[in-house]
C-alpha cells in the first residue's frame, strides 16, 4: 500500500497499483450518502467511517468513467489544494467478477498520507476539497485518466473508499530549536541561522569511524521520524576527508522528499528516531552507504557525511 502511495507522486496512474493484499471487510448500517460531481456509476458503501468499510458492486460492466462520491462530509476542518491528507484507505479491483478488495489501511494498522496537488488525478482533487477531517469520500478511477502521458499499461478499474483522519502540518523551512553543540572530530557544522544552509567541512586528517555515527545540531521538537515514515528533508553530502561535496538539496533550491525505507542504510538507521526540526550530522561507513560501487561523484569505498535538516515526516 505505502508504495503504491509512494510513486503516486511521480506516477499518478500508479496509485492504481495495489501493494498489498487482504481479506473482504465487514461493514455495520449504511452510511448516508451526499453526492458531489458525478454519481459513483450505483457503488453502495457500508459500515462506519473508523471502520474498515464495504464497497456492494453493480452487476454489469466496470464504470469506465471516473467519478466520486461524498459518502460523509465530515464535521472537522476543511481540506484544500495543497494540503496533505491524512486517511484510512481501503481499494478493490472492479474487474465485473470477483471485485476483490486490493488493500486496506485498516489492515495494517497504518494510515496514508497523500498530497492534495496537480500530480493526483482531477477526480482526487476535487474530491478531497468536498470532505472535512472525520468525512469519507469515495472515488472511482476508470480508464479515462489513463490519457495522462505518464501512463505506460492499461489498468483496470480502481474503487476506493477514503475515511479522513486529518491533515499534515506543512514541512518546515529549515531547522528549528536549541544547538546543542555536539559534533563529530574532524567535520565541521556551521549554523549561519535564519533560513540560510548550513556550512559542512569534511577536510580532515582524522580517521573516520567504522561505525555510523550521528550527533545533534539542532535538537528539534517535532515527533520523532518513524523508519517506515516519508521524510522531507534538506542536506548536502560530502566525502570524508576531501570536502569534496556530491550531492545538495539546498543548492537545488528546494528539500528532498522519498521513503525512508527505500534509501541507504546509513540513512534508515541514522534519520529513524530524530525529531522533526533536527538538524544532524552523520558519518556513514562504506558498507552502509555504497561500499565498494563507485557511484557519480562518490568514489568506491567511501565514508558519507551528511547535515540533515529533519523538516518533516509523515
Amino acid at each position: 500500500m505505502r508504495r503504491a502511495l509512494a510513486v503516486l507522486a511521480a506516477v499518478p496512474l500508479m496509485f492504481f497499483a495495489a501493494a498489498c493484499g487482504s481479506d473482504d471487510g465487514t461493514g455495520a448500517a449504511p452510511a448516508t450518502a451526499t453526492a458531489s460531481g458525478a454519481a459513483a456509476s450505483g457503488l453502495k458503501v457500508t459500515g462506519n467511517v473508523g471502520a474498515k468499510p464495504t464497497v456492494a458492486f453493480p452487476a454489469g460492466s466496470p464504470a469506465t468513467k471516473s467519478s466520486y462520491e461524498v459518502i460523509q462530509p465530515g464535521s472537522g476542518d476543511g481540506i484544500k489544494a495543497g494540503d496533505r491528507v491524512i486517511v484510512n484507505l481501503t481499494v478493490w479491483n472492479w474487474d465485473g467478477k470477483g471485485n476483490a478488495v486490493q488493500g486496506s489501511s485498516y489492515d495494517t494498522k497504518a494510515p496514508e498520507t497523500i498530497p492534495v496537488n496537480e500530480q493526483l488525478p482531477q477526480v482526487l482533487q476535487e474530491g478531497f476539497t468536498k470532505v472535512k477531517h472525520g468525512g469519507r469520500l469515495l472515488a472511482v478511477l476508470a480508464s479515462d485518466i489513463e490519457a495522462q502521458p505518464q501512463a505506460t499499461s492499461a489498468e483496470p478499474t480502481k474503487v476506493f473508499v477514503f475515511d479522513v483522519v486529518g491533515t499534515q502540518p506543512p514541512a518546515l523551512k529549515v531547522a528549528t530549536g536549541k544547538e546543542t553543540g555536539e559534533s563529530i572530530k574532524g567535520v565541521k557544522v556551521d549554523n549561519p541561522g535564519g533560513e540560510k544552509a548550513p556550512t559542512l567541512t569534511t577536510k580532515t586528517d582524522e580517521k573516520p569511524s567504522k561505525e555510523l555515527v550521528v550527533k545533534t545540531v539542532i535538537q528539534g521538537t517535532g515527533a520523532k521520524v518513524q523508519p517506515n515514515q516519508m521524510v522531507t528533508v534538506h542536506y548536502t553530502g560530502k566525502i570524508w576527508g576531501s570536502d569534496q561535496q556530491f550531492d545538495s538539496s539546498w543548492e537545488r533550491g528546494e528539500p528532498a522528499e522519498f521513503p525512508l525505507n527505500q534509501v541507504i542504510q546509513g540513512w534508515q538507521q541514522g534519520l529513524a528516531g530524530v525529531p522533526v526540526g533536527s538538524r544532524v550530522v552523520m558519518s556513514i561507513p562504506p558498507e552502509m552507504g555504497y561500499g565498494a560501487q563507485e557511484q557519480q561523484g562518490i568514489p568506491a569505498n567511501s565514508t558519507l557525511v551528511f547535515v540533515v535538516d529533519v523538516l518533516g515526516a509523515y
